[in-house]
Order: structure tokens, then C-alpha cells, then sequence
């Protein structure tokens, strides 16, 4: 008698196997940026990331300013000095921010 083995079930063992590693796989922290604000500026006024990433606005100037997203996505209160705001920038995409307090004051974010 001539057993047949089962040739499908190695390749189905294999995924199995790879899906357990892929789940115990710690996922990588979110990529993190800052920028400050000082001397009525946004520094650095241009910052490229990626998908995921979380950037913070610090107010190192004395006057409060606001972050605020030109297409209204997300906008802080007034910072005072040493306080921050935090977004998370969950689509790619091209970003422009200004302070509502003062206007001339811009920044791009890209996300890619």
C-alpha cells in the first residue's frame, strides 16, 4: 500500500508559523518630531516624516502663538511660554500651518 502525503499541508504549517511571528512582533514606536517656536518663527519651517508620526510644537517664545492646519484638520489654543500641542499626522499628505495670532508666522509638514 502506497501512502499519499499530503503535500499542502507544510506550505499551510509555514503561514501559521509566520503569522504567530508577525503578531509577536513588536510594532515599531510612531516616529516623533519637534518643533520649536522662537523668535516668531517655526523652526524647522519645513519637516518632512511619515505616516504615523507625532510632532510637537514647543512655545519658546514670550508671546503665546497657536498652531493652527490651513485646511482647519486640527488647531491649538493659545500657547503660552513652554507649553506645547501635539498632532499625529495619520495620512500622507502636504500640511500647511500658520499661528492665528500671527499669520506671517507658516510651516509645511510633509507626510509621506
Amino acid at each position: 500500500m502506497i501512502r499519499k502525503i499530503n503535500r499542502s499541508l507544510p506550505a499551510a504549517l509555514s503561514v501559521v508559523a509566520l503569522m504567530l511571528v508577525s503578531a509577536a512582533a513588536p510594532a515599531a514606536p510612531p516616529e516623533t518630531a519637534r518643533i520649536a517656536i522662537k523668535d516668531f518663527m517655526f523652526a524647522p519651517m519645513e519637516l518632512t516624516t511619515h505616516v504615523g508620526a507625532v510632532v510637537t510644537w514647543v512655545n519658546q517664545d514670550d508671546e503665546p502663538h497657536t498652531i493652527v492646519s490651513a485646511t482647519g484638520l486640527f488647531r491649538s489654543g493659545a500657547l503660552d511660554t513652554d507649553m506645547s500641542y501635539t498632532f499625529t499626522f495619520d495620512k500622507p499628505g502636504t500640511y500647511r500651518v500658520f499661528c492665528s495670532i500671527h499669520p506671517q508666522m507658516t510651516a509645511t509638514i510633509i507626510v509621506e
